[in-house]
């Protein structure tokens, strides 16, 4: 196995194919302008769902079947990228070499059934599961501790209820100290926070409403700010989070007049927010402000007038805070913007692994 050096590694896009019979990692090498070159391909060992949508609250399209932000996850420093298998209730863990080729390291079993999302704080590593209710299986989240060599070990006591006992997760996400766990559920409108003991076992949830329908993706700043998507409002909020867990709204559904929004991440200097709007195929920029209140500035298509329209689903910031990324779930592709001092995006590139369009694709990372 290639060493890794933590001075040079390869800058790089990744997404999921979710693939039923084989699940992918789809790697693209990120040039120094931001652009896309496809690199390869990399088995998970796992199953996706292909284009089953594994929620009845959402659209049988194939667009987003796992209905989720985070399916495709890497760690903070880099070293590590973690995969959902929805199909095979799984999770793969892979070692980023220098190249930046994705390495498999290990498969093991989420905890429960229908994986969706997953994220990594140090050695801890947290999947949310949707469950299924046909077979009695409970949506949960699991905990998991992973090696310096990128191995799992399931740790004993950590799978968790949510809510309710079908609450379905659309993101299990740290806090920026890893003291705490957020749980967005998007069919029971809660924000479940979970807290962190130091054996890797959580307590909870303190269950927190919306503040609006349908909590989608969530996004913490580095001041413990929450920003968290509501799909079927099509706003995006705001929210302080308390040392016992309670969430206070700064911002509440600030409406953006598109459809679907639910994903959503900052710039570098966490100035602004994106969030995409599937069905409507755009981008939102949001204004941050000091207190954390949120405001719209405007909307970008994640596609070229002229082309084939793009549905905009998962998202991703490259480390130097010049390009913003995202998948178009009915395509496959990858979307390319320069982001402007003002917050505003350039379009650059969609970028595409294959010559036809691919429906089912989950997920975005970029290193």
């Amino acid at each position: 196995m290639q060493i890794m050096n933590k001075y040079f590694r390869a800058s790089m896009v990744y997404i999921m194919t979710n693939n039923e019979v084989m699940n992918q990692i789809i790697a693209f090498y990120r040039d120094t302008n931001g652009m896309l070159t496809f690199v390869g391909s990399y088995p998970t060992y796992g199953r996706g769902t292909g284009t089953r949508e594994i929620s009845t609250a959402t659209a049988n399209d194939g667009v987003d079947p796992l209905a989720s932000q985070g399916s495709l996850t890497l760690s903070r420093d880099g070293r590590f990228l973690l995969a959902v298998n929805a199909g095979s209730n799984s999770i793969s863990s892979f070692i980023i070499t220098d190249s930046g080729a994705p390495v498999l390291v290990d498969v093991k079993p989420s905890g429960g059934a229908q994986p969706n999302s997953i994220d990594v704080f140090g050695n801890l590593v947290y999947v949310s599961n949707v469950g299924n209710a046909a077979n009695n299986f409970a949506s949960n989240i699991t905990g998991f501790r992973i090696d310096n060599n990128g191995r799992l070990t399931p740790i004993p006591g950590s799978t968790h209820s949510l809510s309710t006992f079908n609450a379905q997760p659309a993101q299990v996400l740290f806090n920026p100290n890893g003291s705490k766990i957020v749980v967005s559920e998007l069919t029971s409108n809660h924000l479940s926070v979970f807290h962190v003991n130091k054996n890797g076992t959580v307590t909870g949830p303190i269950i927190n409403d919306s503040y609006g329908m349908g909590p989608f993706g969530s996004y913490f700043l580095s001041s413990g700010l929450l920003l968290v998507t509501e799909s079927f409002s099509s706003a995006l909020s705001s929210y302080s989070m308390s040392d016992n867990g309670i969430l206070n709204v700064i911002s509440g559904s600030v409406l953006n007049g598109q459809q679907t929004t639910c994903w959503v991440i900052t710039t570098r200097n966490e100035r602004f927010a994106y969030t995409t709007n599937t069905l409507s195929g755009t981008i939102t920029t949001y204004r941050i402000d000091s207190s954390g209140a949120l405001s719209v500035v405007g909307h970008i298509t994640s596609t070229p007038a002229g082309t084939a329209v793009g549905l905009p689903i998962d998202v991703g910031v490259s480390k130097d805070g010049r390009h913003f990324y995202t998948l178009n779930g009915n395509q496959g592709t990858v979307s390319v913007f320069n982001i402007q001092d003002d917050g505003g995006l350039v379009r650059l590139q969609v970028a595409a692994w294959t010559n036809f369009p691919y429906l089912g694709s989950q997920g975005l990372a970029v290193l």
